[in-house]
């Protein structure tokens, strides 16, 4: 690992979203993720502390792509729209069971869709489907 000023000048930067009080008081968390989900291109909601999280902002920030990332431990409402991402989870893998056990984050939108957790993310990495979502989405040009 580099520090320093070499470290500043390699390093992609990506900057949490702001935690901002929902516009209305009486939005539920599952309304507030999917609002949240489609002012960006990209959107990945994180723990600031989850090695997981860090990967995959790393995954985009090395693509050219500026995710806008909501950092769940940071929000006072984290806990809520954790619970409402899991849910969104079970049903895109079918598994309530498992997705409950599992961690939640990170979770990947891209274009306003879900694409999932770090498994998806990286699949589609792998299989070549993620660099056209994300042209789809507008957030890469190349």
């Amino acid at each position: 690992m580099q520090y320093g000023a070499a470290a500043a000048e390699q390093a992609c930067w990506y900057m949490p979203a702001a935690v901002v009080s929902s516009p209305a008081a009486e939005e539920t968390a599952a309304e507030r993720v999917e609002r949240l989900a489609s002012e960006s291109a990209v959107v990945v909601f994180s723990v600031s502390t989850c090695c997981m999280c860090h990967a995959v902002k790393r995954l985009f920030c090395g693509m050219g792509v500026h995710p806008a990332v909501h950092e769940l431990d940071l929000d006072p409402r984290g806990r809520e729209l954790e619970r409402a991402l899991a849910c969104l989870l079970a049903g895109v893998d079918g598994a309530a069971a498992a997705a409950a056990a599992a961690p939640v984050v990170p979770v990947v939108f891209i274009g306003g869709r879900l694409v999932g957790a770090m498994d998806r993310v990286m699949a589609a990495h792998i299989n070549g489907s993620l660099v056209p979502l994300l042209k789809e989405a507008g957030a890469l040009w190349l």
